[in-house]
């Protein structure tokens, strides 16, 4: 990966990975960590700490790309990068709600990520996708829950 929006598209696949299982297991986590690794094998862990439980896809990403951003300054390119929920708890795990938090917008993504969950588990995980899955047709067609492996691009370039 040589630029932000190459980490973007695999933060997104990954963390929809992540939440989905999440969603399975019934929990939620109050941590969110990536892992990065350059070209030459040197590597850093990040997490943070959220305010309130989750297993919204898009949140996580939007997270760990904070994350990401804060931490990275693009020295050298990536080999490999990872997303991880820690801090597990029931989903339906009682929350203090601030003032300033939407709860009917986490609501709605929540209700979101669980019909994309269903249509998938009938119809197969590439009936439904995100638009930014087509910005990349090699990568558009991993399927991060059933795989657990992402490859580099040259992996798929096989002669």
């Amino acid at each position: 990966m040589t630029t932000d929006e190459d980490v973007w598209l695999m933060l997104v696949l990954l963390s929809e990975s992540v939440a989905m299982r999440m969603r399975d297991l019934g929990s939620k986590c109050n941590v969110v960590e990536i892992y990065v690794r350059d070209n030459e094998l040197s590597g850093f862990t990040r997490r943070r700490k959220l305010d309130n439980p989750t297993n919204v896809s898009i949140e996580i990403a939007r997270i760990a790309f904070d994350l990401f951003k804060r931490n990275y300054s693009w020295p050298k390119p990536l080999r490999g990068i990872g997303v991880r929920g820690a801090d597990l708890c029931p989903a339906d795990c009682a929350v203090q709600l601030g003032f300033f938090s939407n709860e009917e917008k986490r609501e709605k993504l929540e209700h979101i990520d669980k019909a994309v969950d269903t249509l998938r588990q009938r119809y197969g995980y590439r009936s439904v996708q995100r638009a930014v899955v087509y910005t990349d047709p090699v990568l558009g067609g991993i399927n991060a829950y059933d795989d657990h492996n992402i490859h580099p691009v040259g992996y798929f370039h096989t002669a």
